[in-house]
């Protein structure tokens, strides 16, 4: 059997307490828009215990990312369900479920640059200025 841990608490020595977690998470993506948690647990019921069933979502828009996660509380329940689900069509799209991965974690450092195209002003070579802001360029009193 495949035992997870996770960690309790630390002691003052530097100690880790581990408790032994059973259950397994599945990763679900390319899901139709209009699926939300309780459609997704629905999906995968028939295949045992569902400890948790999310669809991700954006967090300003609300809507749906396409993916989401389902824990099961037993890895064979959760094997089962991998292997009968992926691939499976639901309202059109062809779901893909593999084992979640654990996040890796990133420092602010890390986090991609967003450009949002277009020229933002500043100096531009042969213009003499930026039309919107920037050095040089007309002046209008």
């Amino acid at each position: 059997m495949n035992y997870r841990y996770e960690i309790v608490e630390t002691t003052f020595s530097g100690r880790i307490k581990h408790r032994k977690n059973m259950s397994k998470k599945l990763y679900v993506g390319n899901l139709p828009f209009s699926v939300n948690d309780d459609k997704l647990k629905e999906i995968f019921s028939e295949f045992g215990d569902i400890e948790e069933a999310t669809v991700i979502q954006d967090r300003q828009s609300g809507r749906s990312k396409g993916f989401g996660f389902v824990t099961f509380a037993s890895d064979e329940n959760a094997d089962a369900a991998l292997s009968a689900v992926n691939g499976k069509e639901v309202d059109g799209r062809q779901l893909k479920v593999s084992e979640a991965k654990p996040m890796e974690e990133r420092s602010d450092g890390d986090r991609p640059r967003r450009s949002f195209g277009g020229d933002r002003g500043g100096f531009r070579s042969g213009s003499g200025g930026g039309g919107r802001g920037g050095f040089g360029g007309q002046r209008r009193f």
